[in-house]
């Protein structure tokens, strides 16, 4: 029994539990307004777990779900279909 215990607590502790943190630069937010419109498009996908927008910085910074992501075309899409330009997408 204090092997197969062993055993599994090894490929747990083996097995990649991780969220990922993405930075997008993004162009065209200026208001109270936009940061609430973006964090409320991420926060509808499920994948997503948190999201943070920085007007000062033209940041969103969005946190995902442990051993989930979000494609980069996808939060493209989301962004541009918000009427806003995505510079860049940081990984």
């Amino acid at each position: 029994m204090k092997k197969l215990t062993a055993f599994l607590l090894m490929a747990f502790m083996a097995t990649p539990i991780f969220a990922k943190d993405i930075k997008v630069t993004v162009k065209g937010m200026v208001c109270g307004f936009c940061a609430q419109g973006i964090t409320k498009k991420f926060k509808a996908q499920p994948e997503i777990e948190s999201i943070d927008v920085s007007l000062e910085k033209k940041t969103v910074s969005i946190k995902t779900k442990n051993q989930q992501d979000i494609s980069d075309q996808a939060i493209t899409q989301i962004l541009t279909e918000s009427g806003y330009n995505v510079e860049k997408i940081e990984r």
